[in-house]
């Protein structure tokens, strides 16, 4: 039997209550915005020999995950560099070390390094030190940066040219404090420029049907 609208726009529903959706009724779903999961673009930055990519309007009241991907980032100022995130807690950046994480790097020459944890100053996103001419290139999800009750905490995926050999680094880490994230920074902690790409995305929230 159809559902019917509440509402002044009392068109029919075209989803049953069978369990069951069609492709049909996904579609129409998705047209009126009930799509879950799906991604909605807030902001990119391009950087050309830049130290930091700040993004401060984050959308944080709207989205309990934010998705992010970073892309070519390479030329590096100077050798030991590690792609890097820190946060705006109501405005000031927080860069003490209050930041714990944890990751594991697999290298294409079948070389693992032990996993890592550590508590710093940003959350790692890159565990090689980058030399100038490598690059890194992967995607954060970053959870609950609007919840003001709640840590604000990655998991990462990112692919590394580590001494010439490609690696797979993931990990994940946190800032164990409960407060407002309402910005990213992205940066060296060592302070050497950069090149490459980054975007931020919205995570629209799942519907219960």
């Amino acid at each position: 039997m159809p559902f019917g609208y509440i509402g002044q726009n009392q068109t029919k529903q075209k989803v049953k209550n069978s369990g069951v959706l069609s492709s049909f009724e996904i579609s129409h779903l998705e047209k009126q915005g009930h799509s879950s999961g799906s991604l909605e673009f807030i902001a990119e930055d391009t950087a050309s020999s830049v130290s930091l990519l700040d993004f401060t309007s984050i959308k944080q009241d709207q989205y309990d995950i934010h998705f992010v991907t970073y892309h070519g980032i390479s030329g590096f100022s100077g050798s030991g560099a590690n792609f890097s995130l820190r946060f705006f807690e109501s405005g000031t950046l927080e860069s003490s070390n209050v930041y714990d994480y944890a990751a594991c790097e697999q290298k294409a020459d079948g070389n693992k390094y032990t996993p890592q944890s550590s508590t710093g100053n940003a959350l790692y996103l890159s565990m090689a030190s980058l030399a100038p001419s490598e690059v890194t290139s992967g995607y954060v999800y970053i959870y609950n940066a609007g919840n003001s009750s709640k840590y604000t905490f990655i998991n990462v995926h990112d692919l590394t040219e580590d001494n010439s050999v490609m690696a797979f680094n993931y990990g994940g880490g946190c800032l164990p404090q409960a407060s407002t994230v309402d910005g990213f920074r992205f940066l060296s902690p060592g302070g050497q420029t950069f090149n490459g790409n980054v975007k931020i995305f919205g995570v629209k929230k799942l519907w219960v049907l």
